[in-house]
């Protein structure tokens, strides 16, 4: 995992060195001014860059952590956000009852259940 973070931290670097090189490649038409498309064509390769890089892997995360709320059953080992361990006792609509290694049980949000752990 953090082989393919460091991976797309530097191909994020090297293609915002492209387009910003790119961006100050301007030309200029018969009258001297600023040829637009030019400019048109560097926001959209930024916007491109952009979602790519950041927007698309942010909303598969997302897809798989409602997939993983979604599939949660009686009896699952499961890790919360802040890092408890624990089996499902019992799950409502929107929370769910787990049991930690000492006996207590504690009801916490289903969406602070980060993890399913395999047994």
């Amino acid at each position: 995992m953090e082989k393919t973070k460091i991976l797309n931290l530097g191909l994020l670097a090297g293609l915002l060195t492209s387009v910003l090189l790119i961006g100050g490649c301007t030309t200029t038409d018969a009258e001297g001014g600023t040829n637009i498309w030019y400019m048109l064509i560097f926001v959209a390769i930024f916007f491109a860059l952009m979602y790519f890089v950041m927007i698309r892997p942010q909303m598969k995360r997302q897809k798989e952590h409602r997939q993983l709320i979604e599939e949660l059953q009686k009896g699952d080992r499961v890790i919360t956000a802040g890092g408890i361990h624990g089996v499902i006792e019992s799950i409502s609509e929107d929370s769910v009852t787990i049991k930690v290694e000492s006996g207590a049980t504690m009801r916490v949000n289903k969406g602070s259940v980060s993890l399913k752990e395999e047994r």
